[in-house]
Order: structure tokens, then sequence, then C-alpha cells
């Protein structure tokens, strides 16, 4: 019997993913283990396995091939003894092909006209809520997913109309994506405003991409297509904008004390062998030293280390920070975990490891998903200071500037020392500014009496 190869799902909310390159071709006879073809996702390019054996019947998605949705099947496998080309002909052996394009998608179902009521008993029967078209009555609860629902209110959608695809009838993404580009099912319109109320103004709606185009002079720009990484990292963007109330809280470091120890630390580092002879076992950067400096602020102010959630805050027991790491296309933010338990020698060599994979898109979704804060440094850009974008489930984010010579006015003198200002982002719901304030006083400490990472 013909053994389906599905798209899998590489991450808890990958929903689909690039077929970037096929490792068999047709013909080939593949074992459990062997890898056979390499995903794109917004974040990595990672390796699929065979998890039958038998002899690959036909390769369904081509490579290259964009958006192919989880568990479309994009390969079949002829099993032992069974002939490749009747398994690669097998009706019903594989799904349709994972679609490309969105434009492609099933266009939503219109809502359907409510049954008109039969001729009137000699009791008056009671009137039925007529049904929508996701199968819900009117007045009861809609399923929808959130970025269903807000995607629909910003376009004027009403989800109650639309015949959602997901699991059992649930409104996604897709669905109002595709109402949206048919015009259809746009929500009904407001009460009009008691006489003398003001007008209320109009919701502002972004231009569409032709309306932008036509600022521009034809033939004076490339239309360059966004890949999976630019559209999530922009989605994400503007979920933590619209959803995260952001405040921010600056303060200056002085770093003469720090940069000293570095030096020391750093001619102090044993020499080990290597391929390109001997080196020195690490090599602390000041961001290496950033990266603790915070884990261990956390640590002293624990209600800081938090996530908000509707329902409940999350209390974190470790400092996992995220570095934010800039990388051909975009940025991603591998995790130091445990980061408050370990030396700044491990810290400097897993983050150069850490930064490495990312830049050649090899992270697995373990190491940069999750975290408790994350540490973004612009510093090397000569950038004097900033202020970052919260990345979900995150409630803060430090926003690292250059360490520059500044005057200081020290016992009535003026010095001259090595200052740095940082910008702690943070999620009022989960931090307020008296516990923001403590935790970037707690950090400051840290970066001053920079001894303290060491015991």
């Amino acid at each position: 019997m013909p053994i389906n190869i599905t798209m899998p799902a590489l991450s808890p909310t990958m929903e689909e993913g690039n077929l970037a390159k096929w490792l068999v071709k047709e013909g080939d006879k593949v074992s459990p283990g062997d890898v056979i073809a390499e995903i794109e996702t917004d974040k990595a390019t990672m390796e699929v396995e065979a998890v039958d054996e038998g002899t690959v019947a036909k390769l369904v998605v081509p490579a290259g091939t964009e958006g192919v949705k989880v568990n479309a099947v994009i390969a079949i496998l002829a099993g032992e003894g069974e002939d490749a080309s009747a398994a690669a002909k097998a009706d019903g052996a594989a799904a349709p092909k994972a679609e490309a394009s969105k434009a492609d998608a099933p266009k939503a179902e219109a809502p359907k006209e409510a049954p008109k009521p039969a001729a009137a008993a000699s009791a008056p029967a009671k009137a039925e809520p007529a049904p929508v078209a996701n199968g819900h009555a009117g007045g009861e609860r809609v399923f929808a997913s959130p970025l269903a629902r807000r995607i629909a209110k910003d376009a004027g959608v009403d989800v109650g109309a639309l015949a959602g695809s997901g699991p059992h009838g649930r409104v996604v993404k897709i669905d109002v994506e595709t109402a949206i580009a048919s015009g259809g099912a746009k929500a009904a319109p407001a009460a009009k405003a008691p006489a003398g109320a003001p007008a209320a103004a109009p919701a502002a709606k972004p231009m569409s991409d032709d309306q932008v185009l036509k600022l521009f002079a034809e033939g004076s720009y490339e239309l360059i297509p966004h890949d999976n990484m630019r559209k999530t990292i922009a989605r994400r963007l503007v979920e933590a904008k619209s959803t995260i109330p952001h405040f921010y809280l600056t303060l200056d470091c002085e770093l003469d004390a720090l940069l000293a120890l570095r030096t020391q630390l750093n001619a102090a580092a044993p020499m080990k062998k290597t391929e390109k002879g001997e080196v020195p076992a690490y090599k602390l950067s000041v961001n290496d030293m950033v990266i603790k400096a915070m884990a261990m602020a956390l640590m002293a102010v624990p209600d800081a280390n938090a996530s908000w959630t509707d329902n409940a805050m999350v209390k974190h027991k470790h400092a996992d920070v995220g570095v934010a790491v800039s990388i051909p296309g975009g940025l991603i933010t591998p995790i130091i975990r445990h980061a408050d338990e370990k030396t700044l020698s491990t810290i400097s060599n897993e983050m150069k490891d850490l930064a490495s994979r990312a830049r050649s898109r090899k992270l697995k979704p373990e190491e940069y998903q999750g975290g408790t804060t994350a540490v973004s440094n612009l510093g090397m850009f000569g950038v004097k200071d900033f202020a970052a974008v919260i990345n979900p489930p995150h409630a803060t984010i430090l926003a690292v500037g250059a360490g520059e010579e500044r005057a200081v006015v020290k016992k009535g003198e003026i010095k001259i020392a090595t200052v740095m200002s940082v910008t702690l982002s943070t999620d009022h719901r989960a931090v307020d500014g008296a516990l923001g304030a403590e935790l970037l006083g707690a950090f400051k400490r840290m970066i001053e009496n920079p001894m303290g990472m060491l015991v």
C-alpha cells in the first residue's frame, strides 16, 4: 500500500513552509532516518527525515514550492515489493498539493438564506434564530481564531457570516482573507448615533498595494516579494504593538569597571587546540556581560521575570534571555537558557554558536522559541539609544546603546567616563513603572559592579 509523506509541523505554531530542496529523487530507496528534504520555515531551514522504508514513487510537491500547508502530502513511497509506478498513480493516495498562493484558496461560502417559516398552525411556533454560514445560530458564540477576529474587525468583515475551514467549523485567517478578497461578508452598518452626538471618526485603513504603487513613477522601483520570515516579522510586530501596552524606562550605566574586568578575564583565558591551532577558550564581549547582568537582575527582581496571559501571570523560575541577531532578510532571537546559572565564558561560547547557526538558518525551534526576556544591542552600529518592541510572550526587552566617553559629574568635579544608555521596554500589564525601575536599577548595579557576576 502506498505511504504518504506529509509536510511536517516543525514548530507548534507552524501552519505552512517552503519545500526548499529534495535530497532524493523518484526511484530512490529510503530507510527510516534518511534525510529526504529541506524545509524552510519563517525562521530556519530544517532537514526532514524519512519515517518509513520504501521507494520514492512520486514527488508530489516540486522543490522550491512556497506555502505548503502542514499535513499536505509532499511525496509518495512504494512499500516493499510494491510497484512504484502503480503507487504513484493510486487513486486517493495523494492529497491535493499545498497551495503556493492564498489567492488560490477556496472561496468562503456566502451566508445561506434563512428558511422561510411554514404556514402558521393553531398555536404560533417559536421563531428559531437564523443559522449563519459557519453553522452557529444567531446570538450564539461564533468560533474563530483571535487572529481571524482581528483581521476581520480591521477589514469590516462579519466573522459570523463566514464558512469556517478550521477544525469543527472554526473561522481561521484564510477564511477572512478569502472573504476580503471576494468583497463579501461585510459587517452590518453600525447603528446611527443619537441626534446631536458627535460623529465617530472613520477607521483608518492601510493603503492597498495598487494605491502605494500609484504614488511612484512607473519603472522607478523594483518589487521584491516578501519571504516567510519577513511576513512573520511584520505580523508579530503588528500584533505586539497593537496588543501590548508598551512603556519605556531609560538610564545610563558606567562601563569602565566592566571593561577593565573584561580585559582581565580575556587575558586570563586558557588556550585550547583547534584545527586552526591554539586559540583562547573564550573571548568575552560586552554583550555577553549584558546578557548575564540582565539574567541576574531578573532573579534579583523575580516579579519582573513574568509573562502575561489573560487568566494568570506566568512567573518564571529561571532567566532565559533571548538575544536579537540580525540575519539576511530579517531578525531572529536565539535564547540562552538558564543564563542566570551559567558562567560568562559559557554564555559567550553558546552565543557565538547560536549566532552562527542563526545566520545559516540552522537553529532548531526550541532554540529560538519561548524565553523570559530579550536583549537587543545596536551599540556596535554607534546607536546611542533606542526603544525595542517586546517579543511576545516576553514582558520586557532591553535595548542597549553604544558605550561612549561622556563628561560626568563626580563629587562636584567633571570627569570622563565610558557611559552606555539602555532602555527597558515593558508590558505594563505584567511589569508596572515601579517594578520596571527596580529591574533596571538591579541591571545597572550588575553592570557597574561586574565582580558580582563572577560569584
